[in-house]
């Protein structure tokens, strides 16, 4: 028997099984979750971030390649625990296995993070975030209520952008912690009372920028369902502008910082000053105009009643009574009976036409158009004189003035004519001048905070 004559042997280099390997892994396995401790990190000026991923009992060699690795919203380094989303690979140039990091965030945020997936997913499938639930804010509140800890700079800030732009605003401060264990309840309880007072036109909820976890009292399901309850509109304005929480879902309005919501909830006063001003000009151009345009008309109406005046029907009257004077005296020549006859006649219709009656006539419609015009006058001026004090007293609540007359008063430093609005201005034995609403007081300050 003639021997078998193998087969040719398919023969591999390294770098193509290495290939081979590659492939089979990027192809069988997805992009994956895997969750461990940071170790070995390194940044070489490329941007690439090369480190080990490691737990108790194992280690992977990972490779994060710029420019995902230049979003990082934190520095990696060794001890760190972190969450990352990969593909697996082999490195063919070493026969190393490796992940491919696509996303990579701290463990504890990527918990959070997922926690407030799933319960904005939950609130919005119910329609708290709906934009037909948000109520509109009132265009010129005269009482706010902010919820925000008493000692923050989100508060200050609000405070002077409010006495910037509106300083009649009667605010309050509902002091809350806004962060903590303690803060979620506070809150609740804070919104459910100022919801059974009703005494606020609208509500600040506000703090500071803070990490993930500073925030979370504003990503907690019983402040969301407290905001959605509350029958007065609610204006969230939680840490900068890249921060986004539930309550910004849930609320009326979405500030981005502490400092825009003051700028959305009241109008600029020197522009509200502006336009009432103008309004007033425009009334005062109407009026002017509406009573020339009476004037003219009774002047026409005046023309009228000249032209039709008692003395000018008794001219016409008269030239008629000669001339009938006339035909009669012609009359007398002719046949004396038929002439008699028809002077009676004449006399007759004469003395049925006589002007007296249509003078007396005359005289009683004029009387009465006189008067339909007199009162027309009259209204139109109590209503136009009713509307002028409606206007001047909307002006005069919107003024200073209004507000120092409610008992209110205004306190200026002497020496720099500056306006108190807080005791750090002052110092023990500072003078100052205080505005009421009869006169003024001279004061010396003989304590403070």
């Amino acid at each position: 028997m003639t021997p078998e004559i193998p087969s040719e042997r398919q023969i591999l280099t390294p770098s193509a099984l290495n290939r081979l390997a590659r492939d089979l892994l990027e192809d069988a396995l997805p992009l994956i979750w895997i969750e461990g401790e940071l170790s070995n990190v390194s940044r070489p000026a490329s941007g690439h971030v090369y480190f080990t991923l490691k737990d108790a009992a194992a280690q992977i060699r990972c490779a994060m390649f710029k420019p995902k690795s230049t979003w990082l919203p934190f520095k990696p380094t060794d001890g760190l625990q972190v969450l990352a989303r990969a593909r697996v690979s082999l490195y063919e140039a070493r026969g190393e296995f490796q992940l491919i990091v696509e996303h990579l965030e701290q463990s504890g945020e990527g918990a959070l993070r997922r926690e407030f997936e799933r319960l904005k997913a939950r609130l919005s499938a119910e329609g708290l975030f709906a934009e037909s639930g948000k109520r509109p804010l009132p265009s010129l509140p005269r009482r706010i209520g902010i919820i925000t800890s008493a000692t923050g700079a989100a508060l200050r800030d609000v405070l002077h952008v409010l006495g910037r732009r509106f300083p009649m605003v009667e605010v309050e401060i509902l002091p809350t912690p806004v962060q903590g264990r303690e803060a979620p309840a506070a809150i609740i309880a804070m919104l459910d009372a100022a919801a059974k007072a009703m005494r606020h036109d609208v509500l600040l909820l506000t703090r500071g920028g803070g990490s993930l976890e500073d925030l979370w009292t504003f990503n907690d399901e019983g402040v969301a369902r407290a905001i959605a309850r509350c029958p007065i509109p609610v204006v969230s304005a939680i840490g900068h502008e890249i921060d986004f929480s539930i309550a910004d879902l849930v609320a009326d309005l979405r500030a981005a910082t502490p400092s825009a919501a003051a700028e959305l909830l009241v109008p600029d006063a020197g522009n509200l000053r502006r336009v009432l001003s103008r309004n007033n000009d425009r009334l005062r151009l109407r009026t002017r105009r509406k009573l020339e345009s009476v004037t003219q008309k009774l002047d026409h109406l005046h023309a009228r009643l000249m032209q039709q005046r008692p003395s000018t029907r008794l001219g016409r009257g008269s030239e008629r009574l000669a001339q009938l004077r006339a035909r009669l005296a012609r009359a007398v020549q002719g046949d004396s009976l038929r002439r008699r006859t028809h002077l009676s006649q004449t006399a007759t219709r004469l003395r049925a036409q006589h002007p007296r009656k249509q003078i007396d006539r005359a005289g009683d419609d004029l009387r009465a158009r006189a008067s339909h015009l007199r009162a027309a006058i009259l209204r139109m001026l109590e209503r136009r004189r009713s509307r002028t004090n409606q206007l001047g007293g909307a002006l005069h609540a919107l003024s200073p003035l209004g507000t120092l007359a409610r008992g209110y008063s205004i306190l200026i430093e002497q020496s720099s004519s500056n306006i108190v609005r807080s005791t750090a201005q002052v110092d023990q034995g500072s003078l100052l001048r205080g505005i009421l609403a009869d006169g003024e007081l001279r004061l010396r300050v003989e304590s403070g905070n």
